[in-house]
C-alpha cells in the first residue's frame, strides 16, 4: 500500500497515539484512538473526523478493510502504515487486525438541543465506570436515544474501554456535559419529562407512563441521583428486586428503564416512536406478558 512504513515504536507520532490511552492527553488534545475494522468502518460511515488512519499491511488482511483504506487514503485523508509490531505497540487487543484511527472528540451543547415528541436523552450523574458508560451509549443507539447528558465529574465516553463497550455507539449517540444547576435551569426552561429511579421511588417503573420527550435521569453507582435532580423527577421509579441481590448494575438498570420507555412508545404507535426503529427480534410483534415480582423492603439502586 506505501513504502513509507513506519516500524520504530519511538516515531513521534506513534508516542503520540500511546499517550492518548491517558484522559489528561484526550481532554487537551480533543483527540481519542479507535481500533478495529468494525469500529473504524463505523465511524467513516456515521461521519466522524478522522485526523488519521493508522495502517499495518502485514495484519489487514479483510476486503471490506483493504477498500475502505483505499477509499480514504485515495480521498485525501492522513495515513500512517507502520509495520505490525508498531501498531501492536499501539493496540489493546491481543490480536490487533491492523487498523485504527486517531479521531476528533464530538460533543454538543445543552442550550443547542431541539426536543420533539419521541426525543429520549440520557442522563448520567457522576458515572465512573467506562465500560457502563460504553455500554449505556449502545443500549441508547438500540432504542433510538438521542444522546447521553453527563452530569458532573464523570468518566471519559472516549476512554479506551467505553469506546470498546460502545461497538461503535460513541459516534451514534451525541454527547454532552454539563453540571447539575444548567441542567436543571435548562428543565425547567422546557416541556419535558424528567423520569428519576431512586430505591426509594414511590411507583414501580412498569407503572408509570412514559410520554413525549424524555429525559432519564441514572444516578452514580454509590450514592444515586442527588436531591438537587431528585427534585425535578416526576416520576420518580424504583426497580422492584425479588431475589437476593440488592443491586443492579448501573448499565443493566439503564438498559431496563430504556427498554421499558421503548416498549410503551411501540404500543402507542409509530407517531412517538423513533422513526427508524431495529429489531433483533424475530416475531418483534410479540409482547411477553409483564409481572411484577413482589418487593422486597430493601431496593438498592443500580451499583457498579
Amino acid at each position: 500500500m506505501s513504502t513509507n512504513l513506519i516500524s520504530s515504536k519511538n516515531n513521534s507520532r506513534i508516542k503520540q497515539i500511546r499517550k492518548l490511552r491517558g484522559r489528561a492527553e484526550r481532554d487537551q488534545l480533543g483527540l481519542f484512538f479507535v481500533e478495529g475494522i468494525r469500529q473504524v468502518g463505523e465511524a467513516i460511515q456515521l461521519g466522524a473526523e478522522i485526523e488519521t488512519l493508522i495502517v499495518a499491511p502485514e495484519l489487514l488482511t479483510s476486503e471490506f478493510a483493504l477498500d475502505l483504506v483505499e477509499r480514504e487514503v485515495g480521498g485525501g485523508s492522513d495515513s500512517l502504515f507502520v509495520s505490525a509490531d508498531v501498531f501492536r505497540s499501539i493496540s489493546e487487543r491481543e490480536h490487533p487486525h491492523g487498523l485504527g484511527a486517531m479521531m476528533r472528540q464530538r460533543w454538543h451543547s445543552l442550550v443547542d438541543i431541539q426536543l420533539s415528541a419521541h426525543s429520549l436523552w440520557i442522563g448520567l450523574d457522576t458515572v465512573a465506570d467506562p465500560g457502563n458508560l460504553g455500554t449505556i451509549l449502545r443500549t441508547g443507539d438500540a432504542v433510538g436515544a438521542d444522546g447521553v447528558i453527563l452530569i458532573g465529574k464523570t468518566t471519559d465516553p472516549y476512554d479506551p474501554s467505553a469506546v470498546r463497550a460502545s461497538m461503535g455507539a460513541v459516534f451514534s449517540q451525541r454527547l454532552v456535559r454539563t453540571t447539575n444547576g444548567l441542567l436543571i435551569d435548562w428543565v425547567r426552561q422546557r416541556s419535558i419529562q424528567v423520569v428519576g429511579t431512586s430505591p426509594d421511588g414511590p411507583l414501580d417503573y412498569q407503572r408509570a407512563r412514559y410520554t413525549g420527550p424524555i429525559l432519564l435521569l441514572m444516578g452514580s453507582e454509590r450514592h444515586g441521583l442527588p436531591p438537587d435532580l431528585i427534585e425535578i423527577c416526576d416520576p420518580l421509579v424504583h426497580l422492584p428486586m425479588a431475589g437476593r441481590s440488592d443491586s443492579l448494575n448501573l448499565s443493566v438498570a439503564t438498559g431496563v428503564m430504556l427498554y421499558e420507555i421503548f416498549n410503551q412508545r411501540r404500543a402507542l404507535g409509530s407517531e412517538t416512536a423513533p422513526a427508524q426503529q431495529h429489531t433483533s427480534r424475530r416475531n418483534p410483534k410479540r409482547t411477553p406478558e409483564r409481572r411484577t415480582p413482589p418487593r422486597r423492603n430493601s431496593r438498592a439502586r443500580p451499583s457498579n
